[in-house]
Parts: structure tokens; C-alpha cells; sequence
């Protein structure tokens, strides 16, 4: 007689449709999310933990506590009914993420090393789904994980829920054996996970990552399923993965590259650049790994990329392609071309539809819709663009929305671009997540720069990222000649400095010479005042231009514009710019004076001078500034401390600095050593750790966080995995300082942004107004906001907003933020 199987009871729901007001059963919303994380987890082997975490998530919406919280909030029980409950003081209260982790966790703790390890991993995700990981030791010592376990009945109803679905999930999961296949996947994955070069702290490092992987699946699929039941017309959107073939792809990159080949702009250049690209290619049937692509600015690396990591993505059968850009500033060239080679409007292939999507915070409204907010929830596309800060908030960040997007980082082929500007505090935790990304979930890196950081030869030797010889995408005899060939780099440093004067007439000397110069400065004060003294010289009347981030996105953009028409009219220019110029910005100047700072910036500086080739040779000038302080830019100062050593012992006594792989590596070398105490994240006594520590730490073997427990309960912590993950989070900044954006009044469209979010007619609008004022916005240090705070020239757009504006007068068309009024004509001038 063949057995019934176990329902649940249809009256219990877990979301209601606003629009119809049709119920989603409780019943529905396990599986159908136990489907999708089943799905996801599979990529790394481990479908059935993810059909567990599915199923488990929400088991504590069964409670009658919770449902009647939730039939209260939809408008099914009466608020005259016994039942009622009222749900804007009792929101985000009612705890059912607890029940489905005690589930778990009580039927395998205590049964043997492998099922304990089980235990926790899994109750740790499921408690986890609507807060981000939360710690199992906490900085305190505290063992969070266990008190989370043991929370009593009153508030979990774990004893009420299991009387009421136990019969269900049983048959779901054990009947199936699902558990137990979960409990060998885990520890087969656990055991794979570990290198042979692995001490305790890099092994627990990497486990913390699966956990965080596993939990980003488990949201990623609830955030899904529920969405697409309240809005099934958004779902038809979602690609789930199912993209355009490969191969069509591949052709229609390869027309374009035909195009380039029968229409040649610089016979040298694009020789050069056809080189790097058929070498690019030659290596796409490599196995996946980590690869080095080092190529000279103007090299031609995004198509090159783009060429192997679409082939190699046919080969390897991968899911997509993630650009990881350090700047918002470049994001928007380097996808636009790819976008408009990848995408067409009436494709012969009769292939249509979108391939490329842009995550980041600067999107133009144009690009900012429906259809690219929903496939940007998760990165649901076949080609990403997004940034530095994005990648490391979904491996690090607080919270569950960037991190729900990090399990799509598996099975893809990651391109770093500007590798070298990955910072120095995050370079222990970069290089373990690559290393576990690529050796443990499938995928593939790609490191591009003209300056290629030695992240293979760091110490401790354990924390490096291993890449050999035969991973580097092009051969190092093939650039060896390419840099020598556009330019030449003079080291014109003397004693007590350049001032002010001698470097506008320095400026002047090579207008003459070559009619374009671009100086790039370090500080942004430095811009500004010699932007102003270059000005006042007859020399550069209306052809000198300002660049730096105290102009929004929208003004710096509008420059940029003007100085390339400038450049391709063959018409004089000068730029004084801060160092933002520098990656991935595509402009060609005859001369480059550089102030003096790290090799790498030199060379990305120098990739700014003759870029195209149209000279016979370019020159790029290196000065050392007498009035220009550093002191509180470490990145910088270190960064100039150690060219400053490397070229006295490579250049001796000679002005000409021959750019080549041996001196960027010792560079690198000197660099690195000189930093190697700051690479695993420090935090500090005045942080929420509390202590002076490291998040490398903090996130593994959570050392000093286990002697306090031992010091407490004298005794060591039973739970296998001891990280303080949520606290580690909350502390975890790509960008160290703390900053303030303000809407600035650039334009009619700048103040038509502050007139809407300042008047009563902008609600319900105020998202897309929001996403538009970014583009306007200049980001301010703390006593920078504060000393305009005190002039009176920063106002709240609505009491209690939280929104700022600039007043005009701080403004300035010519160099953006002012911490001093501007002459009221000088934008007028402009």
C-alpha cells in the first residue's frame, strides 16, 4: 500500500499579493525557495544542503504567533478579533528564523564530529536569512551561536511548529535522505576545500566563505520566490541563468574585430593591440585559474579580455562574465563598449535582447530601469560591470543585499581591471576569496594592469595568490618594446623642489613643444591651486581645465567631454588633475608631467601621454612639488618612498627611466614589504571589535575572541566554527573614510534635483530623483562637512531627511567644491 504523503495545512500562508490579494501557502514558499537554493547550491556540489536551507528557512512562520502577525498585517483577521495583532508595533519582532535552525540542529548535534559540523553550518544560515551571518563567538567572547540554539519556546515555538508541519518536513528530508546527503556534501566539500600550503587560520578563513556562499543562495532564492509571487509580471523578466549561447557571443566580437582589422586608425598601435587579442585567445582552452593579463595602458585589454573570457567561457561551459572596475568614473566607458559590440538592435542571429549589466550607483537615467533594477538584485546576466566596492561588499559587507549576489561569483569568469588598486588592507582577504572562488566554486580571474602587483609573492607566503608562468595571457617578450615606443619617462626631481612657478613654466615649455599637457597632481588642493595660478598666466587663457572629485560625476564627465573634443581638434590643452585621470579614462596628451608618487601611478599617469601613437614619441615629465603635503596619505607617501628607492638604484645617475617588468617588480617587491603588517585588515580599540585585532582573524580562527570565552567559562567553546561574522561585517569599509554625499547646484539639472527633493510633490518619485542626484552629489570628509555646516552653506532638503545640498555660492564651474564662497562671476564665465 503505497503511503500518503504529508501536506500542509493551505491555511497557513507565507506572503500575501498586494494586488489580488491572493495567499502564497506556506507549503508553496518552502519548496518553491528549496527548489531555486537546491539549484544554486549545485554549482558547488552541494544541492541537497541547499534543498535543506529551502525547506528549513521559514519554518517558523508555522507558529500561531506568526500567523496570526501576518493575517493581521494583510487585512484577514479583523482588528476586532481575539486574534488581532498589531503589526506596526509588533514588525520585526515575531522571530521565525529561529524554530527551522533549532530543527536542524537538534536532529544532528551531539551525533558524531562530521554531523556537528553539519549542524552549524546549516542552523547558522537558516538563522541567519533575514540579518546576514551572525556571530558564533562574539568579540566579547560570548558564544552566540549556542544562546541562538537554545532560545526558548515562548519566542521560537519550535515545540508548536514541529507538532504542525514535523510530519511534513520529515518526509521532505529524511524520508528522502536529504539530510544525510547534505551531511557528505558538506564534509566533502569542507575536506576539498583545504590546500596543502594551509595553515588553521587560511582553512578556517576559506570555510567561513562557503558558509557566507550558502546563505547567499538560501536568500538569493527566498528574495526570488517571493518577488516573483507578488510580482509574477517582473518574473518573466529574470533570466535565471538562461542567456544567450556563448558562441553567438564569440561571433559577433570576432565581426567587430574584423572591422578594427580593415579599418586601421594606427598601424603600430593596432598591430600591437591584434597581438595581444590572438594571444588572449590562444589560452582560452586553459584550465580554469587565476591569470595574469599585463598589458600597457592603450593596449587594447578590455576587447582582449573580453575575447579570452568569452571563449573560455564556451570551453569551460560558465555561467558569466563579472568586470570588477576600482572606479564609478570608468565603469560606463568600458561597458558601453562592450555593449555596443555585444548587443545589437536587429541581429541577423536573431538573438535580441540585453548582455551586459551595470551595478553600480552612478547609472544615467537612461539606463536606470525596471528591467535592469530587478536582473541588478543578483547580477542575472551573462556580462556584469560592477565595482571594486560591490565585489567586496558581497564576500564582506553587512546586511543581505550585497550579499545575496555573492554565490553568483561561482562559475564565472571574474576580470579584475587595475588590479594594483586593490587596497593594501584587503589584500590577505582579496587573495584567499580569489583563491577559494577559483579553486572551490568553479570559476576563473583575471588580474589586468600595466602595473602587475606582486600578490604572488607576498608574505606570509600562505596569504599569497598562487599564479605561475604559464597563467600570464600574453608573453612578456611581446610588451617588451611597447612603452619605450610611445613615450619617454624623465625623472626631473631636484633638491628643494618644484614650485608653483617653475611648474607653469615647465607647463609652458611643453605646450610649446607637443600643444597638449595634462599635470596629475596627489591632493586636491594641489589641483586647485595650481588650476588657479595656470589660469592667471597669458599662456593658458580659456584652455586650461580642472579635474578632481570635488566636481560631481555629471560636471567631471562635461570636462572630460570638452577636452577630448579639444585633443581630436588638435586644438592647445591643459589639464591639472588628481590622480582620478589615471585607470581605465581614455585620453591622449603629447606631454605628461606627473608629481612625484608610487611607480604605479607614474606608469598609469604615463599611459595618459601618447596613448594612441600619433607622435613619434611623447614626454613625461616626473616632478617632485615643493608645497604640496602628503603626510596624511600613506598609500602615497610609502608609494613614493619606495619609487623613489627602486629608481636610484635602477636609473643611477641618469634623468631617462626605462619602464620594464624587472623595475615594477621591485617596486612591488619593496612596497609590499614595507607594507606587510597592514595587508590582513586592521581594526582598532576605538572599533565595535573593540580591540586592536584583524578581520583575517577575526573571520577564522577568531583567536584572541576564544581566549576570552576560556577566560569566562574556563573552559574551550564546543561549536566548531567560532567566527564573528556579523561583527567582522560591521567593520569591514573598502573605502576608509567616512564620508557625506551633497547634491550640488552644477546645472539646471542640479537644481532642478534640489528645487524637486526640496518641495512636497516629489513623494512617491523620490527613488529615481534620488538615483539622478547622485550624479550630482560630491562626497565630503567629515570636517569638510562640518566647516560648511558652519558657514550656513549646506541645507536639509526636508527636516529629518537626511538629504543635503550645497548653496550656490560654494560652487564653482570651474574647480566644483568650495570650502570658501566663490566669486558669484565665475560661473558666469563659463
Amino acid at each position: 500500500m503505497e503511503r500518503k504523503k504529508e501536506t500542509m495545512d493551505d491555511t497557513l500562508i507565507a506572503h500575501l499579493r498586494e494586488s489580488d490579494r491572493t495567499p502564497q501557502t506556506l507549503e508553496a514558499h518552502l519548496l518553491g525557495t528549496a527548489e531555486i537554493a537546491r539549484n544554486f547550491c549545485s554549482h558547488v556540489g552541494l544541492k541537497n544542503v541547499g534543498q535543506v536551507l529551502g525547506l528549513l528557512h521559514d519554518f517558523g512562520k508555522a507558529s500561531q504567533e506568526c500567523q496570526n502577525y501576518l493575517n493581521s498585517a494583510f487585512g484577514i483577521i479583523d482588528p476586532d478579533d481575539k486574534d488581532y495583532v498589531d503589526f506596526d508595533s509588533m514588525q520585526g519582532k515575531i522571530d521565525h528564523s529561529s524554530a527551522g535552525a533549532q530543527y536542524i540542529f537538534q536532529q544532528l548535534n551531539g551525533k558524531g564530529k562530521c554531523e556537528n559540523i553539519a549542524a552549524q553550518v546549516l542552523a547558522l544560515c537558516i538563522a541567519s536569512h533575514h540579518s546576514g551571518l551572525i556571530d558564533c563567538l562574539s568579540p566579547e567572547g560570548e558564544d552566540k551561536f549556542s544562546k541562538r540554539m537554545n532560545k526558548e519556546e515562548e519566542s521560537t515555538h519550535f515545540k508548536e511548529i514541529s507538532q504542525k508541519i514535523g510530519a511534513f518536513v520529515y518526509e521532505k528530508l529524511e524520508n528522502q535522505q536529504v539530510i544525510e546527503k547534505s551531511i557528505n556534501e558538506l564534509i566533502d566539500k569542507f575536506i576539498s576545500i583545504k590546500q596543502i600550503d594551509d595553515d588553521c587560520e587560511t582553512l578556517q578563513f576559506k570555510d567561513g566563505l562557503l558558509i557566507r556562499f550558502l546563505l547567499s543562495c538560501l536568500i538569493d532564492a527566498d528574495r526570488l520566490n517571493t518577488a516573483d509571487f507578488e510580482f509574477p509580471q517582473n518574473a518573466v523578466l529574470r533570466n535565471y541563468s538562461r542567456y544567450i549561447p556563448w558562441d553567438i557571443l564569440i561571433q559577433r566580437l570576432n565581426k567587430k574585430l574584423h572591422d578594427f582589422e580593415n579599418n586601421p586608425k594606427n598601424e603600430k598601435i593596432d598591430r600591437f593591440r591584434r597581438q595581444v587579442s590572438e594571444a588572449c585567445y590562444q589560452s582560452y582552452k586553459k584550465p580554469k585559474g587565476v591569470f595574469q593579463l599585463s598589458v600597457p595602458t592603450g593596449g587594447g585589454k578590455t576587447l582582449a579580455s573580453l575575447r579570452f573570457a568569452l571563449n573560455h567561457a564556451c570551453f569551460h561551459d560558465m555561467e558569466r562574465i563579472i568586470y570588477v572596475i576600482p572606479y564609478t568614473s570608468i565603469i560606463d566607458q568600458n561597458a558601453d563598449e562592450v555593449r555596443k559590440i555585444l548587443e545589437e538592435a536587429y541581429p541577423s542571429d536573431g538573438y535580441k535582447g540585453k548582455i551586459v549589466l551595470e551595478h553600480h550607483s552612478n547609472l544615467t537615467p537612461e539606463k536606470e530601469t525596471t528591467f535592469q533594477r530587478i536582473l541588478a538584485e543578483n547580477w542575472d546576466a551573462p556580462i556584469v560591470f560592477t565595482t571594486q566596492v560591490q565585489f567586496f561588499e558581497a564576500l564582506f559587507g553587512s546586511g543581505t543585499r550585497n550579499l545575496r549576489r555573492m554565490h553568483q561569483l561561482s562559475n564565472s569568469i571574474i576580470i579584475f581591471d587595475e588590479i594594483q588598486t586593490i587596497p593594501i588592507k584587503c589584500i590577505h582577504m582579496f587573495n584567499k576569496s580569489v583563491q577559494f572562488l577559483v579553486h572551490d566554486c568553479g570559476s576563473s580571474a583575471v588580474l589586468c594592469t600595466a602595473t602587475q602587483p606582486l600578490l604572488n609573492r607576498i608574505q606570509p607566503e600562505n596569504r599569497a595568490l598562487k599564479i605561475s608562468e604559464e597563467d600570464q595571457l600574453v608573453p612578456s617578450d611581446l610588451i617588451k618594446s611597447f612603452e619605450i615606443s610611445r613615450y619617454q619617462v624623465f625623472d626631473l626631481r631636484k633638491n628643494h623642489g618644484w614650485n608653483d612657478d617653475e611648474i607653469c613654466n615647465l607647463v609652458d615649455q611643453e605646450l610649446n613643444i607637443n600643444g597638449s599637457v595634462l599635470i596629475i597632481v596627489n591632493t586636491k588642493k594641489s589641483a586647485r591651486l595650481l588650476y588657479e595660478k595656470l589660469s592667471e598666466k597669458d599662456f593658458c587663457k580659456n584652455i586650461v581645465y580642472h579635474l578632481s572629485t570635488n566636481m560631481c560625476p555629471a560636471h567631471r564627465l562635461r570636462t572630460l567631454s570638452t577636452i577630448k573634443d579639444r585633443l581630436s581638434l588638435k586644438l592647445p590643452v591643459v589639464c591639472v588633475s588628481t590622480q582620478l585621470i589615471e585607470a581605465g579614462v581614455d585620453i591622449d596628451f603629447g606631454s605628461v608631467v606627473r608629481y612625484f608618487a608610487g611607480l604605479d601611478s607614474i606608469i598609469q599617469a604615463a599611459g595618459r601621454c601618447n596613448r594612441h601613437g600619433y607622435r613619434d614619441n611623447g614626454n613625461v615629465l616626473i616632478v617632485n612639488p615643493a608645497e604640496e603635503n602628503i603626510e596624511r596619505m600613506p598609500d602615497i607617501k610609502k608609494g613614493a618612498e619606495s619609487s623613489d628607492r627602486v629608481i636610484r638604484e635602477f636609473s643611477k645617475d641618469s634623468k631617462l627611466i626605462e619602464i620594464n617588468k624587472t623595475l615594477i617588480d621591485q617596486y612591488y617587491e619593496y612596497y609590499f614589504f614595507d607594507r606587510k603588517n597592514e595587508m590582513n585588515y586592521h581594526v582598532g580599540i576605538n572599533s565595535s571589535i573593540g580591540r586592536d585585532d584583524n578581520l583575517f582573524s577575526v573571520l577564522s580562527v577568531n583567536e584572541t575572541s576564544q581566549a576570552e570565552y576560556v577566560r569566562i567559562n574556563d573552559k574551550k567553546p564546543k561549536i566548531p566554527f567560532k567566527q564573528s561574522f556579523k561583527s567582522a561585517a560591521k567593520n569591514f569599509w573598502v573605502i576608509d573614510s567616512c564620508t557625506r554625499g551633497v547634491i550640488v547646484p552644477f546645472t539646471d539639472e542640479g537644481k532642478n534635483i534640489i528645487t524637486n527633493l526640496c518641495g512636497s510633490h516629489y513623494r512617491g518619485n523620490e527613488f529615481q530623483i534620488l538615483r539622478d542626484a547622485q550624479r550630482y552629489s560630491v562626497n565630503l570628509f567629515e570636517f569638510e562637512f562640518e566647516k560648511l555646516n558652519q558657514n550656513s552653506a549646506i541645507f536639509e532638503t526636508q527636516k529629518d531627511s537626511g538629504i543635503f545640498y550645497l548653496d550656490a555660492q560654494y560652487y564653482s564651474y570651474q574647480t566644483g567644491l568650495n570650502l570658501n564662497p566663490i566669486n558669484p562671476m565665475e560661473n558666469y564665465i563659463s
